[in-house]
Protein backbone atom coordinates (compact mmCIF):
# COMPACT_ATOMS: atom_id res chain seq x y z
CA UNK A 1 0.00 0.00 0.00
CA UNK A 2 1.00 3.10 -1.02
CA UNK A 3 2.76 5.69 2.02
CA UNK A 4 3.08 8.97 2.71
CA UNK A 5 4.70 11.39 4.97
CA UNK A 6 2.56 12.37 7.85
CA UNK A 7 3.35 16.23 7.52
CA UNK A 8 5.80 17.52 9.75
CA UNK A 9 6.35 14.86 12.15
CA UNK A 10 8.05 12.98 9.22
CA UNK A 11 6.41 10.06 10.05
CA UNK A 12 5.59 7.49 6.89
CA UNK A 13 2.00 6.59 7.36
CA UNK A 14 0.15 4.30 4.83
CA UNK A 15 -3.26 5.96 3.12
CA UNK A 16 -5.01 3.59 4.88
CA UNK A 17 -5.56 3.73 8.24
CA UNK A 18 -7.55 1.86 10.93
CA UNK A 19 -9.79 3.68 12.76
CA UNK A 20 -10.77 1.87 16.13
CA UNK A 21 -13.63 3.36 17.43
CA UNK A 22 -15.24 -0.02 15.96
CA UNK A 23 -13.85 -1.39 18.69
CA UNK A 24 -15.20 -0.13 21.38
CA UNK A 25 -18.27 -2.17 22.32
CA UNK A 26 -21.84 -1.35 23.32
CA UNK A 27 -21.06 0.47 26.69
CA UNK A 28 -20.52 3.87 24.50
CA UNK A 29 -22.23 5.64 22.12
CA UNK A 30 -24.37 2.21 20.74
CA UNK A 31 -21.73 0.60 20.32
CA UNK A 32 -22.22 -3.19 18.51
CA UNK A 33 -21.26 -6.52 20.80
CA UNK A 34 -17.58 -7.41 20.45
CA UNK A 35 -16.33 -11.04 21.47
CA UNK A 36 -12.51 -10.55 22.28
CA UNK A 37 -12.03 -12.90 19.68
CA UNK A 38 -13.32 -11.05 17.23
CA UNK A 39 -11.37 -8.08 18.38
CA UNK A 40 -8.28 -9.78 18.00
CA UNK A 41 -8.92 -11.03 14.82
CA UNK A 42 -9.26 -7.56 13.20
CA UNK A 43 -6.22 -6.07 14.75
CA UNK A 44 -4.25 -8.48 13.89
CA UNK A 45 -5.86 -8.12 10.26
CA UNK A 46 -5.05 -5.07 10.60
CA UNK A 47 -1.31 -5.01 11.09
CA UNK A 48 -0.82 -8.61 8.61
CA UNK A 49 -2.42 -6.04 5.67
CA UNK A 50 -0.17 -3.46 6.17
CA UNK A 51 -1.86 -0.65 7.55
CA UNK A 52 0.70 1.37 9.68
CA UNK A 53 -1.41 4.14 11.58
CA UNK A 54 -4.48 2.80 14.15
CA UNK A 55 -6.59 5.80 15.67
CA UNK A 56 -8.22 5.20 19.05
CA UNK A 57 -9.14 7.75 21.80
CA UNK A 58 -9.47 7.57 25.69
CA UNK A 59 -13.40 7.34 25.43
CA UNK A 60 -13.58 5.03 22.80
CA UNK A 61 -15.03 2.20 25.19
CA UNK A 62 -12.65 -0.57 25.72
CA UNK A 63 -10.93 0.25 22.28
CA UNK A 64 -7.43 0.85 24.39
CA UNK A 65 -7.30 -1.86 26.10
CA UNK A 66 -7.75 -4.06 23.45
CA UNK A 67 -5.07 -2.99 21.47
CA UNK A 68 -2.96 -2.97 24.01
CA UNK A 69 -3.87 -6.53 25.33
CA UNK A 70 -3.79 -7.81 21.55
CA UNK A 71 -1.21 -6.10 19.52
CA UNK A 72 0.60 -3.94 22.19
CA UNK A 73 3.90 -6.92 21.32
CA UNK A 74 3.60 -5.86 17.75
CA UNK A 75 3.78 -2.32 18.80
CA UNK A 76 6.75 -1.45 16.46
CA UNK A 77 4.78 -2.50 12.87
CA UNK A 78 2.40 0.58 13.54
CA UNK A 79 2.04 4.33 14.57
CA UNK A 80 -0.52 4.90 17.90
CA UNK A 81 -2.91 8.25 17.98
CA UNK A 82 -5.35 8.70 20.65
CA UNK A 83 -6.85 11.45 22.11
CA UNK A 84 -6.98 13.39 25.50
CA UNK A 85 -9.36 15.93 27.02
CA UNK A 86 -12.01 13.01 27.93
CA UNK A 87 -14.04 11.93 30.78
CA UNK A 88 -15.94 8.89 31.27
CA UNK A 89 -18.54 7.87 33.42
CA UNK A 90 -20.73 4.91 34.22
CA UNK A 91 -24.51 5.13 34.03
CA UNK A 92 -25.17 1.65 35.29
CA UNK A 93 -26.19 0.11 31.45
CA UNK A 94 -24.11 2.71 29.32
CA UNK A 95 -20.81 4.76 29.99
CA UNK A 96 -21.95 8.68 29.21
CA UNK A 97 -19.02 10.74 27.74
CA UNK A 98 -18.02 13.86 28.47
CA UNK A 99 -14.93 16.69 27.85
CA UNK A 100 -12.91 18.20 30.82
CA UNK A 101 -10.01 20.77 29.31
CA UNK A 102 -8.03 20.82 32.31
CA UNK A 103 -3.96 20.28 32.66
CA UNK A 104 -4.87 17.79 35.43
CA UNK A 105 -7.52 15.73 33.26
CA UNK A 106 -5.29 15.92 30.40
CA UNK A 107 -2.15 14.24 32.20
CA UNK A 108 -4.90 11.77 33.56
CA UNK A 109 -5.98 10.42 30.31
CA UNK A 110 -2.34 9.72 28.84
CA UNK A 111 -1.32 8.44 31.56
CA UNK A 112 -4.34 5.80 31.77
CA UNK A 113 -4.09 5.45 28.03
CA UNK A 114 -0.32 4.56 27.62
CA UNK A 115 -1.63 1.51 30.76
CA UNK A 116 -4.00 0.29 28.88
CA UNK A 117 -2.15 0.46 25.71
CA UNK A 118 0.74 -1.43 27.07
CA UNK A 119 3.14 1.42 25.68
CA UNK A 120 5.51 3.91 26.78
CA UNK A 121 4.84 6.63 24.40
CA UNK A 122 1.73 7.15 21.62
CA UNK A 123 3.11 8.85 18.69
CA UNK A 124 0.50 11.25 18.18
CA UNK A 125 -1.79 12.62 21.10
CA UNK A 126 -4.75 14.45 19.97
CA UNK A 127 -7.36 17.54 21.42
CA UNK A 128 -10.70 15.43 21.22
CA UNK A 129 -12.45 18.56 19.82
CA UNK A 130 -11.99 21.79 22.23
CA UNK A 131 -13.39 24.92 20.97
CA UNK A 132 -10.24 27.62 21.05
CA UNK A 133 -11.81 29.42 23.89
CA UNK A 134 -11.41 26.04 26.03
CA UNK A 135 -8.41 25.39 24.40
CA UNK A 136 -6.58 28.33 25.49
CA UNK A 137 -8.52 28.74 28.83
CA UNK A 138 -7.15 25.36 29.93
CA UNK A 139 -3.43 26.39 28.66
CA UNK A 140 -3.63 22.92 26.47
CA UNK A 141 -1.42 23.54 23.94
CA UNK A 142 1.25 23.85 26.73
CA UNK A 143 0.01 20.51 28.64
CA UNK A 144 0.36 18.81 25.04
CA UNK A 145 3.57 20.33 24.37
CA UNK A 146 4.60 19.15 28.70
CA UNK A 147 3.58 15.51 27.98
CA UNK A 148 5.71 15.82 24.54
CA UNK A 149 8.66 17.10 26.19
CA UNK A 150 8.10 13.69 29.08
CA UNK A 151 8.41 11.16 25.90
CA UNK A 152 4.76 10.11 26.40
CA UNK A 153 3.45 11.83 23.14
CA UNK A 154 5.93 12.09 20.37
CA UNK A 155 3.45 14.42 18.06
CA UNK A 156 0.44 16.94 19.03
CA UNK A 157 -2.63 17.17 17.22
CA UNK A 158 -5.77 18.03 17.36
CA UNK A 159 -9.22 16.55 16.22
CA UNK A 160 -11.89 19.37 15.22
CA UNK A 161 -14.01 20.91 12.69
CA UNK A 162 -15.53 24.24 11.43
CA UNK A 163 -16.38 26.51 13.20
CA UNK A 164 -13.94 25.88 15.64
CA UNK A 165 -11.00 24.60 13.39
CA UNK A 166 -9.36 28.59 12.08
CA UNK A 167 -7.96 29.41 15.05
CA UNK A 168 -6.53 26.37 15.34
CA UNK A 169 -4.72 26.37 11.58
CA UNK A 170 -3.83 30.04 12.13
CA UNK A 171 -1.52 29.26 15.82
CA UNK A 172 0.41 26.53 13.56
CA UNK A 173 1.14 24.47 16.56
CA UNK A 174 0.03 21.09 15.91
CA UNK A 175 1.71 18.46 14.03
CA UNK A 176 -1.49 17.08 12.83
CA UNK A 177 -5.33 17.80 12.40
CA UNK A 178 -8.02 14.99 11.92
CA UNK A 179 -10.68 16.28 10.18
CA UNK A 180 -14.05 14.79 8.62
CA UNK A 181 -14.31 14.38 4.80
CA UNK A 182 -16.09 12.75 1.87
CA UNK A 183 -17.72 13.27 -0.75
CA UNK A 184 -20.72 13.17 1.09
CA UNK A 185 -19.53 15.81 3.54
CA UNK A 186 -17.24 18.41 1.61
CA UNK A 187 -17.36 21.04 4.00
CA UNK A 188 -13.50 20.90 5.08
CA UNK A 189 -12.62 20.17 1.26
CA UNK A 190 -10.61 23.88 1.07
CA UNK A 191 -9.57 23.56 5.03
CA UNK A 192 -7.50 20.17 4.27
CA UNK A 193 -5.69 22.07 1.68
CA UNK A 194 -5.34 24.89 4.34
CA UNK A 195 -4.19 23.13 7.32
CA UNK A 196 -1.83 21.13 5.45
CA UNK A 197 -0.37 24.24 4.06
CA UNK A 198 0.95 24.83 7.89
CA UNK A 199 3.31 21.58 7.66
CA UNK A 200 0.80 19.55 9.34
CA UNK A 201 0.01 15.98 8.37
CA UNK A 202 -3.85 15.53 7.64
CA UNK A 203 -5.87 12.48 9.00
CA UNK A 204 -9.43 12.02 7.86
CA UNK A 205 -11.64 10.71 9.10
CA UNK A 206 -15.62 9.62 7.66
CA UNK A 207 -13.94 8.95 4.37
CA UNK A 208 -16.66 6.52 3.42
CA UNK A 209 -19.58 8.22 4.45
CA UNK A 210 -19.53 6.30 8.24
CA UNK A 211 -21.18 3.00 5.09
CA UNK A 212 -24.36 3.22 3.68
CA UNK A 213 -27.24 3.41 5.84
CA UNK A 214 -28.40 -0.16 7.31
CA UNK A 215 -24.53 -1.51 6.19
CA UNK A 216 -22.59 0.81 7.82
CA UNK A 217 -23.41 3.82 10.53
CA UNK A 218 -24.49 6.00 7.69
CA UNK A 219 -27.40 8.60 7.82
CA UNK A 220 -29.75 8.80 5.27
CA UNK A 221 -29.52 12.72 4.95
CA UNK A 222 -25.64 11.92 4.30
CA UNK A 223 -26.56 9.82 1.54
CA UNK A 224 -29.08 11.82 0.39
CA UNK A 225 -26.38 13.96 -1.77
CA UNK A 226 -25.08 10.71 -3.31
CA UNK A 227 -28.67 10.23 -4.98
CA UNK A 228 -28.96 13.73 -6.03
CA UNK A 229 -25.53 13.91 -7.51
CA UNK A 230 -26.37 10.62 -9.30
CA UNK A 231 -23.15 9.76 -8.71
CA UNK A 232 -24.11 5.72 -9.21
CA UNK A 233 -23.27 6.85 -12.95
CA UNK A 234 -19.78 7.68 -12.33
CA UNK A 235 -18.49 4.23 -10.65
CA UNK A 236 -17.10 1.35 -12.19
CA UNK A 237 -18.54 -2.09 -13.23
CA UNK A 238 -18.64 -4.05 -9.85
CA UNK A 239 -17.40 -0.51 -8.05
CA UNK A 240 -19.27 -0.67 -4.84
CA UNK A 241 -20.56 3.40 -3.86
CA UNK A 242 -17.94 3.33 -0.71
CA UNK A 243 -15.46 1.76 -2.39
CA UNK A 244 -15.60 4.88 -4.66
CA UNK A 245 -16.00 7.43 -1.67
CA UNK A 246 -12.83 6.03 -0.67
CA UNK A 247 -11.11 6.54 -3.54
CA UNK A 248 -12.82 10.04 -3.88
CA UNK A 249 -11.12 10.96 -0.07
CA UNK A 250 -7.87 9.69 -1.51
CA UNK A 251 -7.96 11.83 -4.31
CA UNK A 252 -7.60 14.75 -2.00
CA UNK A 253 -4.32 16.41 -3.15
CA UNK A 254 -3.64 17.33 0.70
CA UNK A 255 -5.01 14.32 2.16
CA UNK A 256 -1.98 12.08 4.19
CA UNK A 257 -4.41 8.94 5.26
CA UNK A 258 -7.89 8.24 6.39
CA UNK A 259 -9.22 6.25 8.85
CA UNK A 260 -11.73 3.87 8.19
CA UNK A 261 -13.13 1.03 11.04
CA UNK A 262 -14.57 -2.09 10.82
CA UNK A 263 -14.69 -4.82 13.09
CA UNK A 264 -15.65 -7.26 9.79
CA UNK A 265 -12.40 -9.02 8.25
CA UNK A 266 -13.88 -8.82 4.96
CA UNK A 267 -15.06 -5.08 4.66
CA UNK A 268 -11.20 -4.41 5.86
CA UNK A 269 -10.30 -7.02 2.62
CA UNK A 270 -12.74 -4.60 0.76
CA UNK A 271 -11.29 -1.46 1.78
CA UNK A 272 -8.14 -2.23 1.19
CA UNK A 273 -8.45 -3.54 -2.58
CA UNK A 274 -9.86 -0.13 -3.12
CA UNK A 275 -7.15 1.99 -1.48
CA UNK A 276 -4.69 0.14 -3.50
CA UNK A 277 -6.90 0.96 -6.76
CA UNK A 278 -5.47 4.47 -5.74
CA UNK A 279 -7.48 7.62 -6.43
CA UNK A 280 -9.94 8.34 -8.86
CA UNK A 281 -8.66 9.63 -12.05
CA UNK A 282 -8.68 13.06 -12.49
CA UNK A 283 -12.02 13.32 -14.67
CA UNK A 284 -13.77 11.07 -12.38
CA UNK A 285 -13.15 13.59 -9.73
CA UNK A 286 -13.55 16.49 -11.36
CA UNK A 287 -17.22 14.83 -12.58
CA UNK A 288 -17.92 14.00 -8.78
CA UNK A 289 -17.20 17.29 -7.55
CA UNK A 290 -18.82 19.20 -10.12
CA UNK A 291 -22.37 17.15 -9.66
CA UNK A 292 -22.14 17.74 -5.94
CA UNK A 293 -21.23 21.51 -6.76
CA UNK A 294 -24.90 21.81 -8.49
CA UNK A 295 -26.78 19.82 -5.99
CA UNK A 296 -25.23 22.38 -3.31
CA UNK A 297 -23.06 19.80 -1.43
CA UNK A 298 -20.04 22.35 -1.69
CA UNK A 299 -17.01 23.09 0.34
CA UNK A 300 -16.98 25.90 2.96
CA UNK A 301 -15.62 29.00 2.04
CA UNK A 302 -12.28 30.55 3.10
CA UNK A 303 -12.33 34.09 4.57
Amino acid sequence: MDKTILGRTGLPVTKLSYGAMEIRGPRVWSGRPLEDADAERILHAVLDAGINLIDTSYDYGRSEELIGRFVSRRRNEFILATKCGCCVTDRGDHDETSHIWTRDNLLHNIDTSLQRLRTDYVDVLQLHGPTPQQAEEGELVDVLKEIQASGKARFIGVSSYVPNLPPFVDWGTFDTFQLPYSALEREHENWVTKAADTGAGIIIRGGVGQGEPGIGRGSEDRWRAWEEAKLDELLEHGEQRTGFLLRFTLSHPSMTTTIVGTKNPVHLMENLRYAERGPLSKDVYEEAKKRLDAIGSKPAAIE
